[in-house]
């Protein structure tokens, strides 16, 4: 049965949460965070520079990606700079593209080439993926987020083009790949088996790590009772 402890992937914890996020970064396994727009946007942030200062402070020795929130590459990029201000923990997140699809190669080639730590997002096909690695500056520390789950969500495994995505980032010494928006806790698993730096786990998720390597017996006679229970608490009769 698989454990936590055999895992070598960073597990990064995805959410706008002040509270949740404080509680993870109490736990050791947690090695990073995420978030972005919507997720601020859902947890009720309405000051952004506010929220971004007040996690950073609180959670000084661990990554964390902020997302730009422009469609225009200037304004991008400008958004980018003053984030990256904020803290040495930063990873500025930039979309690949803007909204009407237009690749954001310069931009990252420009911050990249400068030091600002990137982490490029919404990546869902490898075309995607090659053009990201020939646009980061050769030895910049970079995480290039393919969102894997939305790539299942179209019917199509995502496991064999996380590993050619690997490929494509291999002359990219410092560039690591995130496995975004698993669906379940195996795919933490898939991830880490293929060789993929980091994954990026929602609360909901995170909440399962306990069942893991839990005896399988066990957890049917669990569920057997749960359905009992259920059907007793709603006093049902036939």
């Amino acid at each position: 049965m698989p454990t936590i402890s055999d895992l070598k992937i960073k597990i990064f914890a995805d959410g706008a949460d002040y509270e949740s996020m404080i509680a993870l970064y109490a736990q050791p396994h947690i090695k990073g965070f995420t978030t972005n727009p919507t997720l601020m946007r859902k947890a009720g942030i309405t000051d952004y520079e506010s929220f971004g200062k007040r996690i950073l402070a609180a959670i000084p020795d661990r990554p964390i990606s902020l997302e730009v929130f422009a469609d225009d590459f200037e304004n991008m990029e400008r958004q980018a700079r003053i984030i990256a201000a904020w803290g040495g923990q930063v990873n500025v997140k930039i979309p690949v593209t803007n909204t009407k699809g237009e690749f954001s190669g310069k931009i990252i080639s420009r911050l990249s080439r400068d030091g600002v730590r990137l982490n490029i997002t919404a990546l869902l096909s490898l075309d995607q993926v090659k053009r990201v690695a020939d646009a980061l500056h050769p030895g910049a520390s970079a995480i290039v987020s393919v969102f894997a789950g939305r790539v299942a969500d179209t019917g199509v495994d995502p496991v064999p083009l996380m590993s050619e995505a690997l490929e494509l980032l291999k002359p990219n010494p410092n560039a690591e790949l995130l496995w975004a928006s698993p669906r379940e806790l195996l795919n933490i698993f898939q991830a880490d088996a293929i060789g993929t730096h980091i994954v990026t786990v929602t609360s909901d998720i995170l909440k399962k790590l306990g069942t893991v390597g839990y005896d399988l017996d066990a957890f049917s006679l669990d569920t057997v009772k749960m359905f009992y229970n259920d059907a007793v608490a709603s006093q049902y009769s036939i």
